[in-house]
């Protein structure tokens, strides 16, 4: 590490990627904070600096040693830091630089007398992971998926039939004949083998993707699936409100064809009528908008996308869809999957956090898969349609598709 990049740290202070810790620390306390970092998007643990930022340098002999011996037998899985030194950082005091990048081997616990605890860093704070943050970190590495989950209670007649039988016939599973709903049996069976259902406590019941593509009330289930549309006069949000809803029902809808009418509009569908009548758009039918101040080829692929893509895990949260009068926001809860960046998105870069959704909601689409996405939809149609340029916003738990109405400098 350079001597101008600690100055920069030291002045910044400690925050979500870095410590500050003396070296007599034990070292369970250089674990948990490593863990965290590991856990979310890496950073630095930097020993021999007290917590105001003064420099007091490092005394402990074969520190790097002992660094890494922790790592190794008190993180699991074990990881191998990067460590560099920064000597003289005041006269006669060096400061040890130990580095971790974001875990692909996620979660990373703390080991301690046998037991594990898992440590996420929230600002300058390495915290004990909540069960459904621990959820959120198995998931990118594929070892829990969260849509696989069973859903208690949630039988076959949580399920919406006449949308599984339009979905299976327009894939060709299976003959019409044999889609009867009295043959229960067979349902399951075919439903368990398509994980829309799963065995739990000896019972068949929907899967949360299950229920979230085909459930017919899914909110009384899983309350964080519906859509939150709020409708504002003006430019930011106020107390006056033209419009406020929460949408709800399945993501699936009912077409005549993998490519046809919209008989029965899934939730998507559901959230475009409402910026069509909030935004004073006409529509001619479900699929077409006349002189729309949004195209809605972009709507729908933005509105998809915060569906499918969104994190169910995190339960008290809604997709929000947010129309003011000069632009709108569609906002999925969540951080952006560990493999995905905006810089990376816009490059062309896909990856599906719910590879099930995905695939469903591709099925409705299946002649234009390689024409989605925000570099292939999203940027080149609001482009095509006013000029503009869509702005995508990573936060810290959500990710934000703003759209505009006209060009701002218009």
């Amino acid at each position: 590490m350079k001597r101008t990049e600690l100055t920069n740290l030291l002045l910044n202070g400690e925050g979500s990627t870095v410590e500050f810790m003396r070296d007599d620390v034990q070292n369970d306390d250089l674990v948990k904070n490593l863990a965290a970092f590991l856990n979310r998007a890496g950073g630095i643990v930097l020993l021999g600096v007290e917590d105001d930022g003064n420099v007091s340098g490092v005394t402990r002999d074969r520190l790097e040693e002992w660094v890494c011996e922790s790592c190794r037998t008190k993180i699991e899985p074990p990881v191998v830091p990067i460590l560099s030194w920064v000597r003289n950082a005041e006269p006669g005091r060096d400061v040890l630089a130990v580095r971790v990048t974001h875990g692909p081997n996620r979660p990373y616990g703390l080991i301690n007398d046998g037991s594990r605890t898992y440590y996420t860093r929230v600002g300058n704070h390495s915290w004990e992971a909540s069960r459904e943050e621990l959820e959120r970190m198995f998931q990118p590495s594929e070892r829990l998926q969260y849509g696989q989950k069973p859903v208690p209670g949630a039988t076959f007649d949580a399920l919406n039939y006449e949308r599984l039988s339009n979905y299976i016939l327009l894939l060709g599973l299976i003959k019409w004949d044999e889609l009867a709903k009295e043959n229960r049996h067979g349902w399951e069976t075919l439903l368990r083998n398509l994980q829309f259902m799963t065995e739990s406590a000896g019972e068949c019941v929907a899967t949360v993707n299950g229920l979230l593509l085909f459930g017919n009330r899914p909110c009384e289930y899983l309350p964080q699936s519906g859509i939150r549309a709020i409708c504002y006069p003006g430019v930011e949000p106020g107390y006056t409100t033209c419009a406020d809803e929460y949408l709800q029902g399945p993501m699936v809808p009912v077409t005549s064809s993998p490519n046809g009418v919209v008989l029965d509009p899934g939730l998507a569908d559901q959230a475009r009528r409402f910026v069509c009548r909030n935004a004073q758009n006409r529509l001619d039918r479900w699929d077409y908008v006349e002189e729309s101040e949004y195209p809605p080829i972009v709507l729908s692929e933005a509105l998809e996308n915060a569906l499918v893509h969104r994190d169910y895990s995190i339960a008290g949260a809604s997709v929000m869809l947010v129309l003011y009068a000069d632009h709108l926001e569609i906002q999925s809860p969540g951080r952006l999957p560990s493999t995905m960046t905006v810089d990376r998105m816009k490059a062309g870069l896909r990856y599906a956090r719910n590879q099930t959704l995905y695939n469903v909601m591709r099925d409705f689409h299946p002649a234009d898969v390689r024409k989605r996405g925000v570099k292939n939809r999203i940027i080149p149609g609001m482009r095509d349609h006013n000029g503009t340029e869509p702005d995508l916003i990573e936060e810290e738990r959500r990710f934000t598709v703003r759209l505009w109405k006209t060009r701002k400098d218009a």
